[in-house]
């Protein structure tokens, strides 16, 4: 296998792995949706162990598919383009001029709330709240943005 295939290969397995992702989290983003996530329910975190492992499933899968996304897929992506690969400031913002992106100060923004949602899971149930929110209203940004890099991939195998 040669290296024009290997990388092709790496970012398939990547897009198939990112798919699964996405899914999971389309399906732990519905759970959630269809409850009532208000104060009181970010508040009873502390004593229902449903609400937190739902809580955690969610800022797991979130942060997994982002990491994925940017961290792996992209470089590799890049790389299978015959692109210069760089920080991943300056990987998101190539991806953005390719399409693979809505917007770098989306994927930037997205970050900052995966970062919170960490953060303030512990710190402040109202700043959790409206951090849980925020993510559960973009989370089809990162699903959208995982058909575009796949699609992607996909034009480099038609090739």
């Amino acid at each position: 296998m040669n290296a024009a295939q290997d990388g092709l290969f790496v970012a398939q397995q990547l897009v198939r792995i990112t798919a699964k992702e996405a899914r999971y989290l389309e399906r732990t983003v519905g759970r959630l949706c269809s409850m009532n996530i208000d104060l009181a329910w970010v508040e009873s975190l502390e004593s229902s162990d449903e609400h937190s492992e739902m809580l955690d499933a969610f800022v797991s899968r979130y942060g997994r598919l982002q990491d994925t996304l940017g961290d792996k897929l992209l470089p590799a992506l890049l790389r299978l383009n015959i692109e210069k690969t760089g920080s991943q400031l300056d990987n998101l913002l190539r991806a953005e001029k390719l399409g693979w992106i809505e917007s770098t100060q989306v994927w930037i923004e997205l970050r900052e709330l995966r970062n919170r949602l960490v953060h303030e899971y512990m710190e402040s149930a109202s700043d959790l709240l409206s951090a849980l929110q925020q993510a559960l209203q973009s989370a089809d940004k990162l699903g959208s943005t995982q058909v575009l890099m796949a699609q992607a991939v996909q034009r480099v195998q038609s090739k």
